[in-house]
C-alpha cells in the first residue's frame, strides 16, 4: 500500500477509475446513446481535422462532417437495414429446407461411414435443431409483437445521437476545458495516461471503422460475383467479425460455409466461395490490420482474448468494441503509475 498509494494523485486516480467503471457497469444501457455519440465524434473529428488542414474554419468543417454523418445514417436506415431484415426473414423461411437437406446428407454419410455416425446420433442432432428452429420462429413473432416500444426507443436514440454528435464536435474545446476544470490541479499521472491513450484510441476507432467497411465491402463484392445468396447479410457478419480478434473470423466461417454448402453442395463453386473467404481473412490479418494499426500498442494475443471476454461480458457489444483500447489503457496505467522504489520506502 505504501509503495503504490503513497502519492495522493494515485489515490484520486484510483477513485476516478472506480467511479468510471461503476457508472459504466450499472448505467451502460442508459448511456448507450452517449457511447455511440462518442464513437461517432471520434470518427468525424478526423474529417474535421482534415478539412481544417486545408485552412477551412472549424464551424464549416463541422457542418460538412456532420452532413456526411447524417447522409450515412439515412442510407443505413432506409437502405441497408430493410435489406438485411428481408434477408433474415428469407433465411428463416429457408432454414427448414436447409435442415432437411442436411439430414439427407447426414444419412448418406452414415450409410458410407457407419463407424463414425449412428442413426441415433443423427436423430438426436436434428431433434435439437428442430427445437432451435421453433425457438427462432417464436423469437421472430415476439420481436414483431414487441416492436412498438423498441421502435420508440430507437426513435429517441436517432434524435439524441445526432444532437450529441453535433454539439460534441462544435463545442469540443469547451467540453474538454470543463472536464479538465473538474480534475485535480496536480494531474501528472492523468496527463501521462491521457497523452498516451488519446492518439491510440482515435487511431483504433478510425482504423476499426475503415477495416469494417473495407472487409464488408470486399466480401459483398466477392460473394455477389460468385453468386452466393444472402451476400449482404453475410458481408455484414464478416465485417463486424473483425471486432473480435481471432474468434470472430472462426465463428462467422460457420454461416458462410453452411449457406454455401446448401446452395452449391460440394461442387467447385463451394470450394471457390471458401477459398475466396479464406483469402479475405488472410489479407485482412496480414495486410490490412498492420497498415491500419501500425501505431497501436502491441498486446499479447492472450491479453486481447482475455480483454474481449472480460469487457464483453461486462458491457456486451461496446465492451467487445472497446476491449483492445481498454486493455491498452490498463497497460498504460500500469506503466505510468507512481510507485516508491524499495530504497525510498525503506527511508
Amino acid at each position: 500500500m505504501h509503495r503504490y498509494f503513497s502519492d495522493e494523485e494515485a489515490i484520486i486516480f484510483t477513485l476516478l477509475l472506480l467511479v468510471f467503471f461503476l457508472v459504466i457497469i450499472f448505467f451502460s444501457r442508459m448511456l448507450a446513446p452517449f457511447l455511440v455519440s462518442v464513437v461517432m465524434t471520434f470518427l468525424l473529428q478526423s474529417v474535421v481535422n482534415t478539412l481544417q488542414r486545408f485552412r477551412m474554419p472549424r464551424l464549416p468543417a463541422v457542418i460538412i462532417a456532420f452532413s456526411l454523418f447524417l447522409g450515412f445514417l439515412l442510407a443505413v436506415l432506409f437502405w441497408l437495414l430493410p435489406l438485411i431484415w428481408q434477408q433474415i426473414l428469407s433465411l428463416a423461411r429457408e432454414l427448414p429446407g436447409m435442415v432437411r437437406a442436411a439430414q439427407v446428407w447426414f444419412v448418406e454419410m452414415q450409410s458410407a461411414y457407419p463407424q463414425f455416425l449412428s442413426q441415433q446420433h443423427i436423430d438426436q442432432i436434428f431433434t435439437e435443431a428442430s427445437g432451435e428452429l421453433r425457438k427462432l420462429g417464436q423469437w421472430l413473432v415476439g420481436l414483431s409483437l414487441s416492436s412498438i416500444p423498441s421502435l420508440v426507443a430507437w426513435l429517441i436514440y436517432l434524435i439524441l445521437v445526432p444532437i450529441l454528435v453535433f454539439f460534441m464536435l462544435k463545442d469540443q474545446e469547451k467540453l474538454v476545458a470543463y472536464v479538465s476544470s473538474l480534475m485535480p490541479e496536480k494531474r501528472t499521472l492523468l496527463s501521462r495516461v491521457w497523452n498516451e491513450m488519446d492518439d491510440q484510441i482515435t487511431n483504433y476507432i478510425r482504423g476499426k471503422a475503415i477495416e469494417i467497411l473495407i472487409v464488408a465491402g470486399v466480401t459483398w463484392a466477392c460473394f455477389v460475383w460468385l453468386g452466393l445468396g444472402y451476400a449482404e447479410l453475410l458481408a455484414l457478419l464478416v465485417g463486424f467479425s473483425v471486432l473480435v480478434p481471432y474468434i470472430g473470423a472462426a465463428v462467422v466461417t460457420i454461416p458462410v460455409a453452411l449457406i454455401a454448402l446448401f446452395q452449391f453442395g460440394t461442387s467447385s463453386d463451394f470450394l471457390w466461395v471458401m477459398a475466396v473467404y479464406g483469402l479475405i481473412q488472410l489479407l485482412d490479418g496480414n495486410v490490412l490490420v498492420p497498415l491500419l494499426f501500425s501505431e497501436a500498442v502491441n498486446l499479447h494475443p492472450v491479453s486481447i482474448i482475455l480483454a474481449v471476454l472480460v469487457f464483453g461480458g461486462l458491457w456486451g457489444f461496446w465492451g467487445v468494441f472497446f476491449a483492445i483500447p481498454l486493455a491498452t489503457l490498463l497497460k498504460a496505467i500500469f506503466h505510468a503509475w507512481p510507485k516508491l522504489h524499495t530504497e525510498d520506502a525503506a527511508d
